[in-house]
């Protein structure tokens, strides 16, 4: 009998639910974010986003600095450079907090 790996569950507290979604909550950073989550695991290093973005780069390590603040995004140092990544596994909890109880209250929960 084939037994199944679970995936580890990755929960997401309602305060920190709020911290991700105020993050997002301002369109230049949305959009940096967005740019995070389209490199995939690669991630991409700041001056290329703020390239990506025609956004000055103070301005967008500020951004930056607020979404790994939200827990939204992950840096690691290699080399000189930062490379700045989505994190997948929050982005997927805090997807999950909001769909949590979808159509709880619909009997025939078909709204999802």
């Amino acid at each position: 009998m084939e037994t199944k790996k679970k995936s580890k569950s990755t929960r997401i507290a309602e305060a920190d639910a709020v911290k991700a979604l105020a993050a997002l909550a301002q369109a230049q950073r949305l959009r940096a974010y967005r740019a995070l989550v389209q490199a995939g695991p690669s991630g991409l290093t700041p001056s290329v986003l703020a390239a990506m973005l025609d956004t000055p780069a103070s301005s967008l390590s500020f951004h930056l600095k607020e979404l790994v603040n939200a827990q939204l995004a992950q840096v690691e140092q290699q080399g000189r450079s930062l490379i700045y990544r989505a994190d997948f596994a929050r982005m997927t909890a805090l997807l999950g907090f909001l769909g949590e109880n979808c159509c709880a209250a619909d009997p025939e929960g078909g709204c999802c």
